[in-house]
């Protein structure tokens, strides 16, 4: 039977701090497990490329019901269509969309076990022509509404003493890319989030994965104005994240990339920048 793993439940209270920051929204009662032990999990982006791979993923391992979220309401219901699914049509940059996410997923669900924050947007191009509304709007979908949706469900997970956030991040976030400044920018966000949600969660049951792609093979590059014009890295298609995804929720892991040898240039760039760099602008 699937199951997400988590750590070992201390039998301590967590630290005063997180209790303080995880108890503001009232948490549902903790005994609500499925009787045949089937888990829920609450998939954003799902309307295509990693969410849509991600859904698909945990449909066929099996014992898991699903809430999907995409901008996109036919795409959503095509990839809902046969799956253990309930589709909620919104786009998660709009005020208020997350509340009436985490809303819809706990009153259909009854619970959490599994959060993939998959919802993103990217824009290319140098920065200095970059419209203020598109700086917003990445910094919207990117960051605001995934720490807002994750602060909004979160205190039900460690209410229920388990569950896992898995943070869908991007190479862009780790070392940085020409033309991408803004969205590096949230993803390095999200990053140095998922860190420090991680280290206020010990102890709680709940984990929290981030899970790092680098070039997929998915519509994000259209939707961003700029197609994909490299040879490489060559992209890898959705269903490896997705893949990657499971691994990290089935192991328990805090960190994976896709594909794995990506993770060389974070150390390079972390251990010695200046070489980093002085490579970076020779070969872009």
């Amino acid at each position: 039977m699937s199951h997400v793993p988590s750590h070992a439940r201390s039998s301590a209270a967590p630290p005063a701090g997180a209790r303080r920051a995880l108890t503001t929204v009232p948490p549902r009662p903790a005994d609500r497990t499925a009787p045949d032990g089937t888990r829920t999990a609450l998939v954003t982006g799902a309307s295509s490329g990693i969410g849509a791979a991600v859904a698909r993923r945990l449909a066929a391992e099996g014992g898991w019901r699903l809430v999907l979220n995409g901008r996109d309401r036919t795409r959503l219901e095509d990839v809902a269509a046969g799956l253990p699914a309930h589709p909620f049509p919104a786009d998660l940059g709009r005020p208020g969309a997350e509340r009436r996410l985490a809303d819809f997923a706990l009153t259909r669900l009854g619970r959490v076990d599994l959060l993939v924050a998959g919802a993103g947007i990217g824009w290319a191009g140098p920065f200095t022509s970059m419209p203020p509304a598109a700086i917003d709007e990445v910094v919207d979908v990117d960051v605001r509404s995934t720490l807002h949706l994750i602060r909004l469900v979160l205190p039900h997970m460690v209410a229920q003493g388990r569950g896992r956030v898995v943070v869908i991040g991007s190479l862009a976030g780790a070392v940085g890319v020409r033309d991408e400044a803004v969205y590096s920018a949230a993803k390095a966000a999200l990053a140095a989030f998922a860190d420090a949600l991680r280290y206020e969660l010990r102890g709680t049951g709940v984990g929290v994965s981030h899970v790092v792609p680098g070039v997929v093979d998915t519509p994000f590059f259209e939707r961003r104005g700029t197609p994909y014009r490299r040879s490489r890295p060559r992209p890898v298609p959705a269903e490896r994240v997705a893949d990657a995804v499971w691994d990290a929720v089935a192991r328990g892991r805090d960190e994976v990339y896709v594909p794995g040898w990506l993770r060389l240039p974070g150390r390079i760039h972390g251990a010695a920048p200046a070489l980093y760099r002085r490579l970076a602008a020779r070969f872009g």
